[in-house]
């Protein structure tokens, strides 16, 4: 080894001690008679000392050193005069008694600090450079501690960890594949997988019955903070078990991950349908660390000429607590707020419930205050409080209300990122209904099983077919999903049926599963979890390129490695492929 010991762990019981370390310099100062170095490795910082009065040519040396110059350094560790007490080695310094530079450096692009200089594309131009920051490298350790525990957790639990293929056979539902050209079967493709579905499923029929994988999967989809084009899974799959089984599991693996990466013991758990979790919160992810559930006033307000409620298809609206002091500048904020296009209002309607018990609306020409006082009493408002009302068609009214909802818990202070509130949602419908292309899809994917007393409707009406589903959603962030599966053959066709794939289609995309079927199939069920999404929320974070060493940038390009890229005319050649010419 060319070090006895790393830059963070020296303290002052090892005070007199002869040392050698190594390291990048993060920053030096020249006081003149004294020159330091700030030498820092993945473990921390350790300051070294070079006295003039010592060493004369030795400190002249370490005054013509850059920083990110990487040294090993040998000396004696002695106690800082000056003692930094929010650094673990602070208490100790290295008085250095020879310097070999093991290499130089041009000066970084940007500063190599917690609060950098570089923007974000710089730094992900400079990636390895971005990675030597002690934030950046605390988002990885917490990403790496967090397999690690998965993986505790799971192995105690009788799992067995598996690897399943990543050159697999496209299927067109769900998000686009990635494709990969076979060289050795000119005109054929893989698919890179968006998830090991099938093969878990496969390993279930095996006999193989807890599996799980922390797996690299891929979606040729647009991105946003919350997703990569590549990601990875903690996928999981159980037979001869229930939706209970499966989700008294995983919360225990949730449980286990909130104490033992960042210590933060949870107990309760809430499950809410579906449908509930629409109707309260406009959302199949709700953030529940507030209230503020939406309050139906179809009753209440309409009849009363006014022509916005009297039309619409559902006027809804949220209690703001204490928010009635709410300024004219404040409402009309909140009312630009939700009249942007992402979101889609064409306005708000508000009524500030006084301190003196009387009620102020912007709708005062249509409903007087005995009216508003029925308003009041079907949120439980009290003095003080700020009622916020939306209308129009049921499906976009919801989603609007769940944005301003969102707003307000922001602008209260309701989100803070180091309170959790994990629940479950459950029952989710198996299918939706795409109007462009006149069809059924699965909400979740074609393998999910409908709730066992909903199966003839598949007949009569699908949409109302409830799935034996589930997600796990942490503040508003949905960490992972999955579902009961099908495991008879004749209810997969009924299902690939229902979603319009003929018998050839299906035998033809997902024969291998099918015939599987009929050699034996246990019940079984599964979940996959986001570690990207885990690692995000965990760490207090929007955006999940923070936890990813390698990220790529909104437009899906690694901007470090300039990927993708074109291949050259041998290599398309080699695969049979011909690049239309653009215009």
């Amino acid at each position: 080894m060319l070090r006895t010991h790393t830059c963070g762990e020296l303290t002052i019981k090892n005070a007199g001690e002869k040392v050698t370390l190594c390291g990048w310099i993060q920053r030096s100062r020249d006081l003149g008679g004294m020159t330091f170095i700030d030498l820092r490795d993945r473990y921390g910082i350790t300051q070294l000392a070079f006295n003039m009065d010592g060493n004369a040519a030795l400190c002249e040396k370490a005054r013509t050193l850059g920083r990110e110059f990487v040294l090993q350094t040998s000396g004696t560790v002695i106690e800082r005069s000056n003692k930094n007490p929010k650094m673990p080695t602070g208490d100790i310094e290295i008085l250095v008694e020879n310097i070999i530079v093991l290499n130089e450096s041009k000066l970084p692009p940007f500063t190599i600090e917690d609060n950098s200089d570089g923007g974000e594309e710089l730094r992900m131009k400079y990636r390895y450079l971005d990675l030597r920051r002690t934030v950046v490298k605390k988002n990885l350790e917490l990403r790496h501690k967090l397999s690690a525990e998965t993986r505790n957790y799971l192995n105690s639990q009788n799992f067995i960890e598996v690897e399943t293929p990543y050159l697999i056979k496209s299927t067109p539902e769900g998000a686009r594949d990635f494709v990969v050209p076979s060289r050795m079967n000119q005109g054929e493709f893989y698919a890179l997988p968006q998830s090991p579905q099938t093969f878990k499923q496969l390993l279930m029929i095996a006999g193989y019955d807890r599996y799980y994988q922390l797996v690299r999967c891929f979606r040729d989809e647009d991105l946003r903070a919350d997703r990569q084009p590549e990601f990875t899974q903690i996928d999981c799959e159980m037979s001869f078990i229930t939706q209970e089984d499966i989700l008294n599991t995983f919360e225990g693996l949730a449980k286990h991950l909130f104490t033992t990466v960042i210590n933060y013991p949870v107990k309760e758990f809430p499950r809410i349908s579906y449908a509930d979790a629409m109707k309260l919160y406009g959302s199949d992810k709700p953030d529940i660390r507030f209230g503020m559930k939406f309050v139906e006033l179809n009753t209440v307000v309409k009849g009363k000429n006014f022509k916005v409620f009297d039309d619409a298809e559902l006027v809804v609206g949220i209690c703001a607590e204490g928010c009635g002091e709410y300024s004219r500048k404040q409402l009309d904020e909140l009312t630009e707020f939700v009249k942007r296009p992402q979101i889609g209002a064409n306005g708000l309607v508000y009524v500030k419930y006084n301190s003196d018990g009387t009620l102020k609306s912007s709708v005062d020409k249509f409903y007087n205050e005995e009216e508003l006082k029925k308003w009041a009493e079907a949120f439980n408002a009290k003095p003080g409080d700020l009622l916020l009302v939306l209308a129009g068609k049921e499906e976009k009214t919801r989603k609007a209300l769940c944005e301003l909802r969102l707003e307000i818990g922001n602008r209260l202070g309701f989100r803070k990122s180091n309170v959790f509130a994990p629940l479950w949602v459950i029952d989710f419908p198996l299918l939706e209904w795409d109007e462009e292309t006149n069809r059924f899809y699965a909400k979740h994917h074609p393998f999910t099983s409908p709730k066992p007393e909903d199966i003839p409707m598949l007949d009569t009406n699908p949409v109302d077919v409830r799935a034996n589903a589930y997600d796990l959603v942490i503040n508003g962030v949905e960490i992972g999903g999955g579902s009961i599966r099908i495991y008879d053959k004749e209810l997969q066709k009924k299902m690939f049926k229902t979603l319009g794939f003929t018998d050839e289609l299906a035998q033809s995309q997902f024969g291998y599963l099918m015939n599987a079927f009929e050699y034996g199939a246990p019940p079984h069920g599964g979940i996959a979890f986001g570690v990207d999404r885990w690692c995000a929320v965990f760490g207090g974070s929007e955006s999940i390129r923070d936890f990813i060493a390698f990220p790529k940038n909104n437009a899906g390009r690694d901007v470090m490695a300039d990927a993708p890229s074109v291949l050259s005319q041998q290599q398309l050649d080699e695969l049979n492929l011909i690049l239309k010419q653009k215009a």
